[in-house]
């Protein structure tokens, strides 16, 4: 008994230390303020972009949540308001599955706004389907919406330089792959829909995010903008409350458990925004406040062009 006892102790002990030294992670603390900056955060209206957004906001940046939905939009800019004690807070509706809406609200935005320092593509999307234009869904809202976001915008960037641009991944990029066949072909990452095949997509969604970070980089040598991905961590958001393992009460508490709440997700995306000196880090990828080493494929030269000249003619750039 006094065995099975030790064991069950170093078993929960064990436990705790990964939760507060793995889940948890570093909580970016810079003192950095952001009066007379504009910060745009995609997807501000939940989860790790909301708490962003409330940071930032703290922080004294004059921050606009670019939110599909109205309704939610405007609630959330109440709760950013409040939780902030800012009022240099705008929504703006923006719905990365529409072109047209991308367009409109980069028109808006510059006709609008006389600045733009820090652009955060957070939003995020885990479902099959189709947008609008013919994408597929994840590949339209993870990536190509965000592309042609980032490069509308991009003159505005240079002139309030130095400025960046952040765009949240995943660590699932390294389970991701590229089938440019199937994009030439049907505009889409892949076409099935069991549990393996949507998680696959959404995966090659994400090292879409890594590589359009590598070449962005590359593109923007000599230029006053940055930019930089990353992994927020496995957070408890919508995306893992949908799921249908959590259903059963076991996994629900340990999902709560060994997930990262909205405040530990927004670390890495805050200390990309802010922290000084890493203007000679654009184009890394970030995880827990670090960069890291990002394996072959999420940092090779020929996919990465290959994929923006795609991405621009998807996107009527070209």
């Amino acid at each position: 008994m006094s065995t099975l006892l030790l064991v069950v102790g170093v078993v929960v002990g064990a436990a705790y230390i990964y939760r507060d030294v793995v889940v948890k992670g570093k909580r970016y603390t810079s003192k950095v303020k952001l009066h007379g900056k504009t910060v745009i955060v995609t997807g501000s209206n939940k989860g790790i972009g909301k708490t962003t957004a409330i940071g930032l906001a703290k922080r004294g940046a004059r921050v606009i949540l670019a939110c599909r939905n109205k309704q939610r939009g405007e609630a959330a800019l109440m709760e950013v308001k409040r939780e902030s004690g800012s009022n240099q807070v705008v929504f703006m509706q923006l719905d990365l599955g529409s072109l047209k809406s991308v367009r409109s609200f980069a028109e808006t935005f510059l006709k609008t706004e006389p600045r733009l320092d820090i652009l955060i593509n957070n939003a995020g999307i885990y479902l099959q389907g189709w947008t609008e234009d013919g994408l597929g869904m994840m590949f339209g809202v993870n990536h190509i919406g965000h592309f042609l976001l980032t490069n509308l915008l991009l003159d505005r960037l240079k002139e309030c330089g130095p400025s960046r641009v952040i765009n949240v991944s995943s660590a699932a990029h390294n389970m991701g792959k590229i089938d440019f066949d199937c994009l030439n072909t049907h505009k889409a990452l892949g076409l099935g829909t069991s549990g393996m095949e949507v998680l696959q997509v959404y995966s090659d969604s994400k090292l879409c995010n890594v590589l359009f970070t590598h070449e962005l980089a590359q593109r923007l040598q000599g230029t006053k903008v940055t930019c930089y991905c990353l992994h927020p961590g496995v957070i408890k958001t919508e995306l893992t409350r949908k799921a249908n393992f959590v259903k059963d009460p076991l996994l629900k508490f340990l999902t709560a458990f060994f997930l990262k709440n909205t405040i530990q997700g927004s670390q890495t995306t805050l200390h990309c925004a802010i922290q000084e000196g890493i203007e000679p880090l654009s184009g890394r990828y970030f995880s827990n406040c670090t960069v890291r080493e990002v394996c072959a494929k999420a940092k090779d030269d020929t996919a990465a062009k290959k994929l923006w000249e795609l991405s621009e003619r998807l996107c009527g750039l070209a």
